[in-house]
């Protein structure tokens, strides 16, 4: 591009236009595409943030890795957890009797999960001793037969640490009666709130040698081991390398695979609200087709002069590109800075918005994420101003094409 190119490009984009009708458009345009790039920013960051808090709860109480076996049990689990950490990617390991039962208190009965754990180790898998909301995990002895549950289930049940509840086995001891369920009594130690309601209503914690003794299984039995990574994004190809090292009855699942439900109903989700958002960059931008055709239309004389000393069309063409860039790369700009700034400050915004009209978006009666979370990633950002600048690029190539096909001598004909 020749330098008088760009020069008279930036002179057209900063002169007053004869038509302000142009100018107007222009701005129209220009503010289009910031308005445009600066929500999708704000909400691709809501819907990072929704995301990874989502997975921060889940992850919380679930693990990254899970070893187990087509047959529900594992033996010599220390074995296991013992190849497992040699993974570089592995950090600690810690072994699980997964079962179901029925708790009972006061005539109430609740369907739960039971899950065996050693409290150490479970601390270094999962996220419990910062969940506490009554209690401390470590009180899970061996022998003693406490339990911990979910807030939801503490609440539905009627209970409190100290009270004595039923646990129901399924698996049934034969007597001269027939077959009866196993029953055991256990008192309440602690009551965890882990933020997802799968969790809080339906899961019971116990100690692993309870466990084992309740659900009849070996000292060195168990349901499976429970890993946990430095980066759980690694976690199915550290799937793939563990699966190598055991025999073809071990089953190892990550947690890509347990939850990818939720982790996919929100990816569509941002996706569509992504392209949704998109449109109104597409419109801002081909508004810049009408700024171009109209300034084409305003500029044929000059268009004519520039022909007549030596302009060729594709300077001609050049020269309405850079107009139509300079209004694309401002906005493309504008919404950046607009969208980062509400992207890092989208909760002080909500908060304003609640106090000025007196709502509540997210209700903590209601959802367990009372507060909107954010989380801007460096590549979306980046994608949007791509797609965004591409597009007002596309814009301009039709409006500087049909200004470089203007006839010299019908455009001055009647000057």
């Amino acid at each position: 591009m020749s330098p008088y190119e760009l020069l008279i490009g930036l002179r057209y984009t900063k002169a007053k236009r004869r038509n302000h009708f142009i100018s107007f458009i222009s701005l129209i345009s220009l503010l289009g595409i910031t308005l445009g790039m600066t929500a999708l920013i704000t909400v691709m960051s809501v819907m990072n943030g929704f995301h990874k808090e989502v997975r921060s709860r889940i992850l919380g109480v679930a693990s990254h890795v899970q070893i187990t076996s087509f047959n529900g049990t594992i033996a010599h689990w220390e074995q296991v957890a013992d190849i497992a950490v040699k993974n570089p990617q592995v950090i600690s390991a810690a072994p699980y009797v997964n079962a179901q039962g029925m708790l009972s208190y006061n005539q109430v009965v609740r369907g739960v999960i039971v899950r065996g754990i050693l409290p150490d180790a479970e601390n270094t898998v999962a996220d419990f001793s910062n969940m506490m909301m009554m209690g401390e995990l470590n009180q899970l002895q061996a022998g003693e037969f406490g339990i911990v549950i979910g807030l939801e289930l503490a609440r539905a049940l009627g209970t409190f640490p100290g009270d004595k509840i039923v646990l129901i086995s399924p698996q049934g001891q034969v007597t001269p009666a027939g077959i009866l369920p196993r029953l055991k009594q256990f008192t309440v130690i602690g009551v965890f709130e882990a933020g997802h309601y799968e969790y809080d209503s339906g899961l019971a914690l116990i100690h692993l040698v309870d466990a084992q003794k309740l659900y009849r299984m070996e000292p060195d039995q168990v349901s499976g081991v429970r890993l946990k990574l430095h980066d759980l994004f690694e976690a199915p190809k550290v799937v793939r390398e563990l699966s190598a090292l055991f025999s073809a009855d071990t089953y190892i699942s990550d947690w890509t695979q347990q939850h990818t439900n939720y982790f996919r109903a929100i990816q569509i989700e941002k996706r569509m609200l992504s392209l949704i958002l998109a449109l109104i960059i597409a419109v801002a931008a081909f508004n810049i087709v009408s700024t171009l055709v109209m300034a084409v239309t305003d500029k044929q004389s000059d268009i004519a002069i520039l022909r007549t000393l030596g302009a060729s069309p594709g300077s001609i063409m050049k020269i309405f590109i850079v107009q139509g860039t300079l209004i694309g790369l401002f906005g493309t700009l504008l919404g950046i800075i607009g969208g980062v700034i509400l992207a890092y400050n989208v909760s002080d915004v909500v908060v304003f918005i609640e106090q000025m009209f007196n709502i509540q978006f997210l209700s903590q009666e209601v959802y367990y994420i009372s507060e909107i979370p954010s989380d801007p990633h460096l590549s979306d950002i980046v994608t949007v101003a791509v797609v965004s600048f591409v597009l007002t690029l596309l814009a301009t190539l039709y409006p500087s094409y049909r200004a470089s096909k203007v006839n010299p001598a019908e455009a001055l004909r009647y000057e």
